[in-house]
This record gives structure tokens, sequence and C-alpha cells, in this order.
């Protein structure tokens, strides 16, 4: 079996390539938030999102409750953390 040496290989050296950008996060991201996963606390239901679940804040950071409606006092275990709110699952009715 012969090799076929008579082409050359290219090599792409990215000359022709724009600059890679770097990648910028908002400082919210590295800011230490006030709830910690699997942290238990009792909130009052302030509003509801446009998906349709119970939102509150603490200390102004959110937390998105499902399965709750406006003015419900719940128990609430926090399941995610995220760089611009958390999630919660109910634990007990008030």
């Amino acid at each position: 079996m012969e090799s076929d040496d008579s082409m050359p290989m290219e090599i792409d050296t990215g000359a022709a390539r724009p600059e890679a950008t770097e990648r910028r996060f908002p400082k919210s991201y590295f800011v230490a938030k006030p709830v910690k996963v699997g942290e238990e606390i009792d909130v009052t239901i302030d509003e509801v999102s446009r998906r349709g679940d119970g939102m509150t804040r603490i200390k102004g950071y959110v937390v998105f409750v499902p399965n709750t409606k406006e003015g419900d006092s719940v128990k609430v275990r926090i399941t995610q953390i995220r760089p611009s709110h958390a999630i919660g699952e109910v634990i007990i009715d008030s």
C-alpha cells in the first residue's frame, strides 16, 4: 500500500480569525447570597411571577416558590441557587 504524500497538508494558524472576546459576568454573580441550599425559611409570598410561581424577596434577593399564591405564609426549603434568584419548595403551609 502506497502513501499519498504528494499533497502537502495546510495548517490553520487562525490568523484570519477575529480576536477572542473576553466573557464578562455581572458583579451580582459573585456577591454572597442571603440564602443557602437546604436552608429552611418561613416566608410570606408577596407576588406571583409571570410563570405563575409565588415570589418573595429575602434581603432583596428573589426566591421563587412553585405551587403558591400571593398572601400564602409557608415554610420553604431552598433547592437551587442562581446568580439572580433562588428556587424553593414548600415544606409546611402555615
